[in-house]
C-alpha cells in the first residue's frame, strides 16, 4: 500500500517502514562518524521507541557495542494497516544493531505492567547475566496500577488558574491565542502517577530483588524545566508537578544503589520536536522560535545530538559531570544561554501569523514531526508501495 501521514489533533497515528528505517540509519550514521568511548556495555532502555529513548539506545550500541534491551508499547503493522512510528522504529534498530553484531532484544508491551517488568528481568538472566544502565525515557497518556488495577491518565494543564498563551498550529501556521483551563487535584495526582518517578524506582528495585544489578549500576531519567512563557504550563503545570516527582525518586533510587557504587541521575533536556511537546499549548511555537535562533547561531542539536554530548561530556567523561545545585546534568545549559533565550523573548512578543517565517522555524518543526513517523525522510520513496507488516 501507499502509506501517508495520518493527523489527528496534531498527533501522527501511524508511521511509514522504509522512512522510519531511514531516519534510524541517520542516527546510527551520526554516532558511527564520531569518536567512540567507554560506556555500559548492558543497557536497558525503557521507552526505546522514539525521541530521546531511541537515541539512547543507538548512542549505547553504535559508540561502545552495547547489548540492549528495548521496552515500549507500540503497534505492530498487519497486511491491511501501517504500525506506529515507534513499532517500525525498534524493529528497524533491532535489523540494524544485528547486522552489526550488536545483541539487541525487543520487547512489545505495557512497561508499567509487572508482567513485561518479569519478561525483560528473564531476557537479563538468560542472555546478559547482569545489567549494568537502564534510561528511563517513558511518555505515557495512561498508567495502570500494578498493585490495584485502577488506571490512571495524564494531562497536560496548568495549576490554579487559567493559562493563557501565544501558540502556532505548525501544520497550517497560524498563530493563535490558546486557553488551558487549571487541573483538578485528581488529575495533578494521576498525572504524576503516570509521569512521575514511580514507576522508575519500580524498575530498579524489581532488577535489584533480581540479583541483576552490577557493580557501579547507573540509571537515568529525563526531565525539561523551559523557559517563562512555558512555565505554567509545564514546570508548574501538572507535567512540572511529575517531574518534581521524577527527580525526587532520583533521590531513594540513589540511596537504594548505594551497596551497589550506583546512582541514578535526571538530565534536564532541551526543547525538542517529539509527539508528547507537538500538543502543549505555547509548546510549539517556543520550540519552532527556539529552533531559529540555535540554527542561526549552529548550536542547534537533536535527540541524537543531545545524547551523544550526554554520553560523551557528562556521563562517561573521565572527569565528574558536571550538574546543578539539585544534582541535575544540564543538556538544556545551550537552549538556557542568555543570549538565545533573550532573542527568542524579543521574537515571542513580535511574532505573528503573518511573519511567521521571518522569526520562527515553523518548517523545521513540521518537517522533524513527520521525519519523527518515518515522512519525508531523504531517499526514500514515498510514492512505493511497501508491505506494512514487513517486520
Amino acid at each position: 500500500m501507499i502509506i501517508e501521514p495520518k493527523i489527528r489533533n496534531n498527533i501522527c497515528v501511524n508511521g511509514h517502514p522504509l522512512g522510519c528505517a531511514a531516519q534510524v540509519r541517520t542516527q546510527i550514521n551520526y554516532v558511527k562518524a564520531r569518536t567512540t568511548f567507554e560506556s555500559p556495555r548492558k543497557v536497558v532502555v525503557v521507552g526505546g521507541s522514539n525521541g530521546y529513548g531511541l537515541a539512547a539506545r543507538i548512542a549505547s550500541t553504535f559508540s561502545s557495542g552495547a547489548s540492549t534491551v528495548g521496552v515500549a508499547y507500540e503497534r505492530p503493522g498487519t497486511r491491511s494497516k501501517p504500525g506506529t512510528a515507534g513499532w517500525y522504529n525498534m524493529e528497524s534498530f533491532k535489523k540494524a544493531a544485528e547486522k552489526e553484531g550488536h545483541q539487541a532484544w525487543n520487547v512489545n508491551g505495557d512497561a508499567f505492567s509487572e508482567e513485561i517488568k518479569s519478561e525483560v528481568l528473564e531476557i537479563i538472566r538468560e542472555n546478559l547475566g547482569e545489567v549494568d544502565f537502564l534510561v528511563y525515557s517513558i511518555a505515557a497518556p495512561r498508567r495502570m496500577d500494578p498493585e490495584t488495577g485502577e488506571l490512571y491518565s495524564s494531562v497536560v494543564k496548568p495549576i490554579g488558574k487559567k493559562f493563557t498563551s501565544k501558540t502556532v498550529d505548525f501544520l497550517t501556521g497560524e498563530v493563535r491565542e490558546v486557553t488551558a483551563d487549571p487541573a483538578t487535584e485528581e488529575e495533578i495526582a494521576h498525572t504524576v502517577k503516570v509521569m512521575g518517578g514511580e514507576d522508575w524506582r519500580l524498575w530498579i528495585e524489581l532488577l535489584q530483588k533480581g540479583g541483576v544489578l552490577a557493580h557501579n549500576f547507573l540509571t537515568i531519567a529525563f526531565s525539561y524545566i523551559g523557559p517563562d512563557y512555558t512555565k505554567a504550563i509545564y514546570r508548574e503545570g501538572t507535567i512540572g508537578k511529575a517531574k518534581e516527582d521524577l527527580e525526587e525518586n532520583a533521590e531513594d533510587i540513589s540511596k537504594l544503589l548505594e551497596p551497589y557504587g550506583g546512582k541514578a541521575i535526571v538530565s534536564v533536556n532541551k526543547a525538542l520536536v517529539t509527539r508528547a511537546s507537538a500538543v502543549i499549548p505555547a509548546v510549539p511555537l517556543y520550540i519552532a522560535l527556539l529552533y531559529k535562533v540555535m540554527k542561526e547561531k549552529k548550536i542547534h542539536e537533536g535527540c541524537i545530538q543531545q545524547m551523544y554530548r550526554l554520553y560523551r561530556d557528562y556521563l562517561f567523561a573521565s572527569t565528574p559531570a558536571n550538574v546543578d545545585d539539585q544534582g541535575r546534568i544540564r543538556m538544556d545549559d545551550w537552549e538556557m544561554r542568555a543570549d538565545v533565550q533573550r532573542e527568542v523573548a524579543e521574537a515571542w512578543q513580535k511574532v505573528t501569523t503573518e511573519n511567521l517565517g521571518e522569526f520562527a522555524d515553523v518548517d523545521g518543526f513540521r518537517q522533524e514531526f513527520l521525519r519523527h513517523h518515518g515522512f519525508g525522510m531523504p531517499g526514500v520513496d514515498y510514492t512505493r508501495d511497501v508491505e506494512p507488516d514487513v517486520f
